[in-house]
């Protein structure tokens, strides 16, 4: 956590912005969660613990985080945006339901050997990649199952 608040700190020098000690509620809030979050529930975490910030300000906030790349942000194919943390964390795909929109984390190791295959054929220098593979999970489809026996 110390390492993500220097670089933070370090960015909002570089663009001239206050450190406020809202923008470093907002990420330690954060870095204490597991998983996606979408900002109503980074929101309500921050209000439920008495923390005042303002939507506005984790709005912006994490526009800051992505931009110094603190967080990750992704649209699942929906009007929702997600976002987790990034920093010191192994690249990794996604897979997501498309009825209930649970989103599975994976790692393969053949897709790095993809990226640098590709990377190396066509003489690109691969930063990272971004993977999110569709389907319905199985509890979805037992449900369907359930509901629909005959079908």
């Amino acid at each position: 956590m110390d390492e993500v608040r220097k670089l933070f700190t370090a960015h909002l020098e570089n663009k001239g912005l206050r450190k406020t000690g809202e923008r470093y509620a907002i990420l330690e809030e954060i870095y204490a969660r597991s998983g996606h979050f979408d900002v109503d529930e980074l929101y309500a975490g921050m209000k439920e613990r008495g923390l005042q910030v303002s939507r506005a300000t984790v709005y912006n906030t994490l526009d800051l985080l992505v931009e110094q790349g603190l967080v990750s942000k992704h649209q699942f194919g929906r009007n929702l945006a997600q976002y987790e943390k990034s920093y010191g964390y192994r690249q990794h795909d996604h897979v997501i339901c498309t009825e209930c929109h649970k989103v599975v984390e994976f790692c393969d190791p053949r897709i790095h050997g993809i990226q640098t295959m590709v990377g190396d054929l066509l003489n690109f220098h691969i930063l990272h990649h971004s993977l999110n593979l569709y389907g319905i999970c199985g509890d979805c489809r037992a449900q369907a199952a359930a509901r629909n026996p005959h079908a």
